[in-house]
C-alpha cells in the first residue's frame, strides 16, 4: 500500500535580512527578505497588501498583479497566520505614511513568495491591529497559550521581563555579588505554605518538597562565607490563588554577610533606581520613604498601603467616648476602636447610595458590622448623621465633622470594631471608596510610591492553632532591645523585618537573620516546634550556627509583580509565559493530570479515594 508524502517546501530565499520591524527610509531601493506571519490582507483590486508581523513588528507588502503575476496569484490564497518568506524591493510607501508603525514610511514591492506553512482558522484573532483583536476569554487564551503569545502586547510583556533579568544581573554583578543555585529538590520545612511534595522512588516513602524560597539554603552559603550572593529562582507554595499570586512564581533573592537594615534598604533601593531607569526611562527619588507596621495600620488599615491617593484614617474615639451610642459605647469599653475616613466631595450622596453601601460592601464584601456616616451638604447646611438625633446626639456629627476636617461637600464614614480587625476593615473601606471614586490611576505610567514598612511583629496569635506562627518566617531575628520580650512577651516583640511596597502591592520581603543556635531555638519553641522536631527538620541549620555563623541578611523580591507593575497588567498571568489559571491548572497541556498504576507503583505510592467519593459511595 502506498502513501502519498506532501511535498516538502524549500526556502530558496535563504536568510532573511530584516525583521518585519526594523526597515526604514533609508533601506529604499534595497532588495530584501523578510520571513513571518500574514497579519492582514487588503485586496483593493489593482494591488493587493498583507501587513506582515513578527516579533519585531510589521512591515507592508505590495503584490502588483501586472508586474508577477505568479506572485500574485499565490499572495491571493493567503489567510491569516499563513508563514511566508517573501523576497522584494524597498520602496517610499504609496500615500499617506503610517505614523503609528515604525516601519510607516516604506513598504516592500514582492517579487517573489514562498508559502512555509498554512494555518487553520484559529480559536480567536491575534492581529497586531487592537481593532481585529477579539475579546477572547482567558481560560481559551490560555489552553492556546502558543497562540496568545503571538499578540504584540503579551510579547512586549515577555521582552520587558528579559530585560529585566539582565538589568538585575548586571546591578548584582557591579556590587559583587554572585550568583548561586540552590536545590530545588529540597526536604519539607514549616515555613508558612503548603509545600509541593515529590516522592522519593528510591527511599520508598520519602519525599521532597519543591523550595517555597531558598531561605535556609542562603543562609548556609553566608555560613559558608561567599558574603554577597543573590539568585533569580523558581519558587512553589501550595495555596489559594488570586490575581497576583501563582503557584510557581520567581523570586529576586538576596544575601548578604554582615549587614545592617539600612544595607538592604540602599541596596535594593539601588536595584529599583537602575531597573526603573533601564526599562521606563523614569528617575525614581531615593531613598524611599519609611514607616512602621503600627502607623501603616492605624494610617491605612493596610501593611502594605497605596499611598497615591490620601483618604487616611482617623481614630475617633476620643470623638465619640460616652456618646451614649451602644454601638460605640461598646465597642470603646471592651478596648475596640471608632474610626473614620474622609472622602471629598462626597457629601450629598443619597441615602439609597450608603444603603448599597453599607449592605453590599461594608457588611457583605468587608464583612464589618454596619455603616455609620456624617455629611456636609455643599450648601453649607448643618452636618447630617445617618444615626438618629434621639440616639447619638446632633453635636456628634458636627464634633464628627470637625474631628475629620470635613468641609461643605465632603462625606464622613465610620467604622466600629476590636483592634487589629477593624483596622483591616477601615482598609479595605478606603480601598474601595479610592476606586469607586477613580482615585486610583491604571496603567505603567506611575506616579511610583515606593515604600518600606518596618518593625514587624516578630510572631502572631493563631486562633486555629492556638499557638504562635511567625508573621514572616522562623528565621527572623528580633529587635535587639527586644530580645528579652521575645523570652517574657512574645506577642510583643518586633522583630529585624521590611517589606517593600509599591502602589499598594507587596513587592518582598526580608529581614536580618537570627544567626545564634539559642535565639533560634527559642523561636521554635515559641511556634510549638519541640527540640526533637527542631532537630529533625532543621538540625542541619542548628549544627550550621555551631561554627562561626556570620551576622546576615537579605531580601526577597517578587519579580513576576515587579513585571506587573512595570507593564501594568491587571494579573501575573499576563507576565508569564505558561502561566497556571486561578485553579491552579494549565489547560493548554491539561496539567496537574493522572499518571499510570506502573509510574505508581515505582514511586510506593497507592490513590487514596477522596472524601467525597468516599460518602457517594
Amino acid at each position: 500500500m502506498s502513501h502519498s508524502i506532501p511535498e516538502t517546501i524549500i526556502d530558496t530565499h535563504g536568510q532573511r535580512t530584516h525583521t518585519c520591524g526594523e526597515l526604514r527610509s533609508a533601506e529604499i531601493g534595497a532588495i530584501v527578505v523578510l520571513k513571518g506571519w500574514v497579519d492582514t490582507t487588503r485586496n483593493l483590486g489593482g494591488l493587493l497588501f498583507i501587513d506582515l508581523r513578527d516579533r519585531f513588528g510589521l512591515s507592508q507588502l505590495v503584490f502588483e498583479p501586472r508586474e508577477t503575476p505568479e506572485t500574485y496569484t499565490i499572495a491571493e490564497t493567503l489567510k491569516s497566520e499563513f508563514v511566508i518568506s517573501v523576497r522584494g524591493h524597498v520602496i517610499k510607501r504609496r500615500g499617506e505614511i503610517n505614523r503609528s508603525l515604525p516601519t510607516g514610511e516604506i513598504e516592500i514591492v514582492v517579487d517573489d513568495i514562498i508559502v512555509l506553512n498554512t494555518s487553520e482558522p484559529l480559536p480567536f484573532t491575534v492581529s497586531a491591529h487592537e481593532k481585529k483583536q477579539q475579546n477572547a476569554g482567558e481560560d481559551l487564551r490560555l489552553k492556546y497559550r502558543y497562540l496568545d503569545l503571538r499578540r504584540p502586547a503579551l510579547q512586549g510583556n515577555i521582552v520587558l521581563r528579559h530585560k529585566l533579568y539582565q538589568s538585575t544581573r548586571r546591578y548584582f554583578d557591579g556590587k559583587d555579588f554572585i550568583e548561586v543555585e540552590t536545590p530545588v529538590l529540597m526536604k519539607s520545612t514549616p515555613e508558612g505554605a503548603r509545600d509541593y511534595l515529590v516522592p522519593s522512588r528510591v527511599h520508598a516513602g520519602q519525599f521532597y518538597a519543591l523550595p517555597q524560597s531558598p531561605q535556609t539554603y542562603k543562609q548556609l552559603l553566608m555560613i559558608s562565607g561567599l558574603d554577597r550572593y543573590f539568585q533569580i529562582v523558581k519558587c512553589f507554595r501550595d495555596e489559594d490563588l488570586r490575581a497576583d499570586r501563582q503557584p510557581e512564581f520567581t523570586q529576586i533573592d538576596v544575601e548578604m554577610s554582615f549587614p545592617s537594615e539600612e544595607t538592604i534598604y540602599e541596596l535594593t533601593e539601588g536595584l529599583m533606581a537602575s531597573i526603573w531607569k533601564d526599562l521606563k526611562g523614569v528617575e525614581l527619588s531615593l531613598p524611599f520613604p519609611r514607616i512602621t507596621y503600627k502607623e501603616a495600620l492605624e494610617r491605612y488599615g493596610a501593611d502594605k498601603p497605596d499611598r497615591r491617593f490620601k483618604m487616611e484614617l482617623v481614630d475617633l474615639s476620643k470623638t465619640f467616648s460616652g456618646s451614649g451610642f451602644p454601638p460605640f459605647d461598646n465597642t470603646l469599653n471592651t478596648g475596640g476602636k471608632v474610626l473614620g475616613i474622609l472622602v471629598k466631595g462626597e457629601g450629598d450622596r443619597g441615602r439609597g447610595a450608603m444603603d448599597r453601601l453599607d449592605k453590599k460592601i461594608v457588611r457583605g464584601k468587608i464583612g464589618a458590622g454596619g455603616l455609620f456616616y456624617f455629611q456636609r451638604p455643599h450648601d453649607g447646611s448643618e452636618a447630617k448623621s445617618s444615626i438618629k438625633s434621639e440616639v447619638l446626639g446632633r453635636s456628634y456629627a458636627t464634633d464628627a465633622c470637625d474631628a475629620m476636617g470635613a468641609e461643605a461637600g465632603d462625606l464622613v464614614l465610620v467604622l466600629c470594631g476590636q483592634q487589629p480587625k477593624i483596622y483591616g476593615q477601615m482598609g479595605m473601606l478606603r480601598i474601595h471608596m479610592a476606586k469607586d471614586l477613580g482615585l486610583i490611576p491604571e496603567g505603567n505610567t506611575g506616579p511610583w510610591e515606593f515604600l518600606w514598612v518596618t518593625e514587624f511583629p516578630l510572631v502572631e496569635w493563631d486562633e486555629d492553632a492556638d499557638r504562635f506562627s511567625a508573621m514572616h518566617h522562623p528565621f527572623t531575628a528580633p529587635l535587639a532591645e527586644d530580645v528579652e520580650v521575645m523570652f517574657n512577651d512574645p506577642g510583643k516583640t518586633r522583630a529585624r523585618a521590611y517589606d517593600l511596597v509599591l502602589n499598594g502591592t507587596e513587592l518582598g520581603g526580608g529581614s536580618i537573620r537570627i544567626h545564634q543556635q539559642h535565639i533560634q531555638r527559642q523561636m521554635f519553641s515559641l511556634l510549638g516546634i519541640d527540640k526533637e522536631e527542631a532537630d529533625r527538620r532543621f538540625g542541619f541549620l542548628l549544627n550550621a550556627f555551631r561554627f562561626g555563623t556570620p551576622p546576615h541578611g537579605g531580601i526577597a523580591l517578587g519579580l513576576d509583580r515587579i513585571v506587573m507593575l512595570l507593564t501594568g497588567a491587571k494579573s501575573l498571568r499576563e507576565v508569564i509565559a505558561f502561566p497556571k489559571t486561578q485553579s491552579a491548572q494549565e489547560p493548554m497541556v491539561q496539567s496537574p493530570d493522572i499518571v499510570d498504576e506502573h509510574q505508581l507503583e515505582e514511586l510506593h505510592i497507592q490513590i487514596r479515594p477522596s472524601k467525597d467519593e468516599t460518602s457517594d459511595s
